[in-house]
C-alpha cells in the first residue's frame, strides 16, 4: 500500500474544532473515523448556524475581525466598575493599617494610590471627554499613549527612510555632521536603487577638484545699478523669522553664518538686534507686514524706515516676500499678547500690538508696480542686490513678472524660489499638504522662463525646500538654482529633535519659543560651531560631487549629469524629464521655444499690469509646455 504523508491539525470550522491527520484518503481521527470524514459537511444540519461567539475568548474573535476592538476587559471597564473597585482600595487601607500597624509605609502608600485613583476618576467623570467619562483612569491611558505616540514612532517604530516630514537618516547624517563626528556610512547604500524615483549623479573617468575661488557666487554683478554687489555661499540660512524662532536660535544662526561665511536671511519678521549682534551676513526679507520698515499709522511702507535698516552694514541684500512655500497667498497675525520689546523693536510695531501680515502687499500690485518698487528699494538701500522671494502658483503670473522685467528695463537681482514642502513654526494643514508647486516645478519654471527671456544671466536663481545633503545642493544646480537656503537643515543643526511643537511655544530644545526657561537650555557658543560646521562640510560633500563629474565649477552642473529611475528598467536625466529652451527664444525672433510654452507666454502678457482674476489662467501649464513636444509620443 503507498504510504501517504502525514500532517497533524488542529483549527476551528465554524463553531467546530476538529483534531485530526490529514491524508491521502481524506481526515482522519479525533472522533470523524479512522478512514476520513463519516459524512460530508454539507450534510451536517448545524454547520450553517451562527456561532455564539461570546463563548470564544477575545483574541479569537480579533483574528477576524475587520476592525480594531477593544479588549474585553476595557469594554466592560465602566463608572460602575470605577466605584466598585474604588470601595475595595477603600476598604483595603484601614484594613492594611490593622494589619502593618501605623508605623509601616505601605498603608501610606496605598492610601496614597487608592486617593489618586478616586480623585483622577472623578476628574474624568466630570470631563468633557466622552472616554474619559465612561472609562474613569482607564480611559487616561488612551490621551497618555496619544500623546508620546510620535516619540514612540520616532524612536522606535519608524526605519531610517520612512518618516516625515525629515526622516531619521538625514537628521543623524546634520547631526553627526554639526558635532564633527564621522559622517560615513557602513556597508552600502540603503536604499532600493531600482525603485521607481530613485536620483544618481553620472561620475567621470576624469574627476576634477573645485577650487576656491569658484565656490562662491556673485549676486547683482551684472547690473550697473547695483553698487554693492554681493558673492553668496551656495548653501545659506534660509528665512525664519525672529519671534518665531528665539532670541538664542536667532544669534546662534548668525554667529555660525559669521563664521562659514554664509548669509543668514531675516525671514519677514524684521531686523532684531539678535540678528546684528554677532555681525553675520543679513539678507533683509520684507514681507507685507513691512516690519523693519512699516508705517505704524497705515501698516503700509516707510521708505525712511527701510533706508534706515537697509544701509547698515550688516545687510547684505534685500528680498520681497511675495508668498512662501509652507503657507502660500496666506497671511497671518502674531497677536499683540506675544509681542515683546524685543519683536516690537525687530518689527517697528508698539508693545502688545496685533501684528498683521496681509495676504498681499500695498505698494504694489501689478508686475510692472512691483518693479518700480524693486527700484525703489535699490535706490534707497545705496545699490544693493534687490530681489522677489515666491512659491510658484500660476506659471503664467510669473512669466508676467518677466515680462515686467523685459518691457521696463528693470529686474531683481534675485528670484528666490521657495518650494512647497517648505516648512513653518504654524500653518493651516491644507496650505502646508495641498497650497503650492514643490521646489522642483517652481524652481524648473523660474530657470526655464528667465533663459527664455534672455535674462538668465542678469538674475541669480535661490532656491529652498528641503535642502539637506550635497546631492541635494548638486540636484537643485542641475535643475536651474545658483545658490541654495536651508531652514530645518540649519534648525537641526541647533539641535532640533523634530518633537513637532514649534506652534506650542514648547520647543524642548529652545529654538521656536520665546520661554525664558527653554530658551536658556540652547548653548550659543556650542550651536554656533555646529551650524558652521554642518554648513562646512555639506558643502565640501556638494563640491566633492561636482568634482567626481569631472567639473571645477558649479555653473556647469545640467540636468543632463543627474539620473531619476521611471520604472525599474527605464530612466531619464532630468534634462529629458525638464527640457530646456533655448535662450532668448520667448523674445526672439530667430530662435524657437516650444509652442505651447511661446502661447503661455503671449496670454501672460495680459498680466503685466491686470490680475490673474480678470484674464482667466492659459489652458496649458508651463511644465506641460515644455514637455509637449520632447514627449509628444
Amino acid at each position: 500500500m503507498a504510504q501517504h504523508s502525514v500532517m497533524s491539525l488542529r483549527f476551528p470550522i465554524g463553531g467546530l474544532r476538529l483534531k485530526g491527520q490529514l491524508s491521502g484518503g481524506g481526515l482522519s481521527g479525533g472522533g470523524l473515523g479512522g478512514g476520513g470524514l463519516t459524512k460530508p459537511f454539507n450534510d451536517d444540519p448545524e454547520w450553517h448556524k451562527p456561532v455564539d461567539d461570546s463563548r470564544m475568548s477575545s483574541w479569537e474573535r480579533s483574528l477576524g475581525a475587520q476592525q480594531h476592538t477593544f479588549p474585553d476587559w476595557v469594554e466592560e471597564w465602566n463608572r460602575d466598575r470605577f466605584y466598585q473597585l474604588g470601595a475595595v482600595g477603600a476598604a483595603a487601607v484601614p484594613a492594611s493599617f490593622a494589619a502593618f500597624g501605623p508605623a509601616a509605609a505601605t498603608p501610606y502608600v496605598l492610601g496614597a494610590v487608592v486617593g489618586g485613583y478616586w480623585y483622577l476618576g472623578i476628574q474624568n467623570i466630570n470631563s468633557k471627554h466622552a472616554v474619559s467619562r465612561n472609562f474613569p483612569v482607564l480611559g487616561m491611558m488612551r490621551y497618555f499613549l496619544e500623546s508620546v505616540r510620535p516619540e514612540i514612532r520616532q524612536y522606535f517604530i519608524e526605519s531610517d527612510t520612512d518618516a516625515n516630514p525629515y526622516h531619521r537618516q538625514h537628521r543623524s547624517t546634520i547631526y553627526r555632521r554639526a558635532k564633527g563626528l564621522n559622517d560615513t556610512l557602513p556597508f552600502g547604500t540603503r536604499h532600493d536603487v531600482y525603485s521607481t524615483g530613485y536620483q544618481w549623479v553620472k561620475h567621470s573617468m576624469f574627476p576634477k577638484v573645485v577650487p576656491e575661488e569658484n565656490k562662491r557666487i556673485l549676486i547683482g554683478g551684472n547690473n550697473p545699478d547695483v553698487k554693492q554687489p554681493y558673492s553668496a555661499s551656495i548653501m545659506n540660512v534660509s528665512g525664519m523669522s525672529y519671534g518665531a524662532l528665539s532670541d538664542n536660535a536667532v544669534l546662534a544662526l548668525n554667529h555660525g553664518a559669521k563664521m562659514g561665511n554664509f548669509y543668514h536671511n531675516t525671514g519677514e519678521g524684521g531686523i532684531s538686534r539678535f540678528h546684528l549682534e554677532p555681525g553675520g551676513d543679513i539678507v533683509w526679507n520684507v514681507g507685507t507686514g513691512y516690519f523693519g520698515c512699516r508705517n505704524n499709522e497705515t501698516g503700509g511702507f516707510s521708505p525712511d524706515r527701510f533706508q534706515e535698516n537697509a544701509t547698515r552694514e550688516a545687510v547684505k541684500m534685500i528680498e520681497i516676500k511675495l508668498s512662501q512655500g509652507a503657507k502660500p497667498a496666506h497671511g497671518g497675525m502674531l497677536p499683540g499678547a506675544k509681542v515683546t520689546k524685543e519683536i516690537a523693536d525687530a518689527r517697528g510695531v508698539l508693545v502688545g500690538q496685533d501684528c498683521m501680515s496681509p495676504y498681499f502687499h500695498s505698494a504694489f500690485s501689478t508686475p510692472e508696480e512691483l518693479m518700480h518698487f524693486i527700484k525703489e528699494l535699490r535706490e534707497l538701500s545705496g545699490g544693493k542686490p534687490v530681489g522677489i522671494k515666491l512659491c510658484m502658483g500660476y506659471g503664467e503670473e510669473f512669466m508676467a513678472l518677466v515680462h515686467a522685467m523685459v518691457e521696463t528695463g528693470i529686474h531683481p537681482d534675485f528670484v528666490t524660489i521657495d518650494g512647497g514642502e517648505g516648512g513653518t513654526g504654524a500653518a493651516p494643514p491644507e496650505f502646508s499638504n495641498r497650497v503650492g508647486a514643490p521646489l522642483i516645478e517652481g524652481l524648473v519654471i523660474v530657470d526655464r522662463v528667465l533663459v527664455g527671456a534672455g535674462l538668465r544671466d542678469k538674475v541669480r536663481v535661490i532656491c529652498s525646500g528641503k535642502i539637506v545633503t550635497g546631492f541635494d545642493i548638486v540636484r537643485a544646480l542641475a535643475l536651474g538654482a545658483d545658490v541654495c537656503n536651508a531652514a530645518r537643515a540649519m534648525m537641526f543643526a541647533l539641535g532640533c529633535i523634530q518633537a513637532l511643537k514649534c506652534d506650542t511655544n514648547k520647543c524642548p530644545t529652545g529654538i521656536t519659543t520665546q520661554d525664558a526657561s527653554l530658551m536658556a537650555g540652547l548653548d550659543v557658543p556650542t550651536k554656533s560651531v555646529r551650524v558652521a560646521r554642518f554648513h562646512k562640510k555639506t558643502t565640501d560633500k556638494a563640491f566633492g560631487i561636482m568634482g567626481a563629474m569631472g567639473y571645477d565649477n558649479p555653473i556647469q552642473v545640467t540636468g543632463r549629469n543627474v539620473v531619476e529611475r521611471l520604472s525599474p528598467t527605464r530612466s531619464a536625466s532630468l534634462e529629458e524629464i525638464y527640457p530646456t529652451i533655448p535662450a532668448g527664444s520667448l523674445v526672439s525672433t530667430h530662435a524657437e521655444a516650444p509652442v505651447h510654452m511661446m502661447a503661455i507666454w503671449d496670454h501672460s502678457r495680459l498680466l503685466t499690469k491686470k490680475r490673474m482674476s480678470d484674464v482667466g489662467p492659459a489652458s496649458l501649464s508651463v511644465i506641460s509646455a515644455l514637455r509637449s513636444e520632447k514627449f509628444a509620443h
